[in-house]
């Protein structure tokens, strides 16, 4: 039987490694390449703030809309 700790130290090492790996793009600018065009400030924000919020609310609203257990409560 496999030990608690030994797997979860094996999901860290294999999580870290996978983000190490998803990473790795990010430092492609030192070859020389070209990033592009930046983002305005509308973008940004729907980006990193708008886009989260509105992901939140759809999954907590299917968790909500799914939910099994207060139908047993009413019953």
């Amino acid at each position: 039987m496999v030990n608690k700790n030994a797997l979860r130290a094996g999901a860290i090492t294999a999580g870290t490694t996978l983000m190490l790996l998803m990473s790795s793009p990010a430092f492609a600018l030192t070859r020389g390449d070209d990033p592009g065009p930046g983002l305005n400030v509308f973008q940004t924000l729907g980006l990193f703030v708008a886009t989260p919020i509105a992901l939140f609310a759809i999954i907590a609203g299917l968790v909500i809309v799914t939910d099994k257990s207060r139908k047993n409560q009413q019953g």
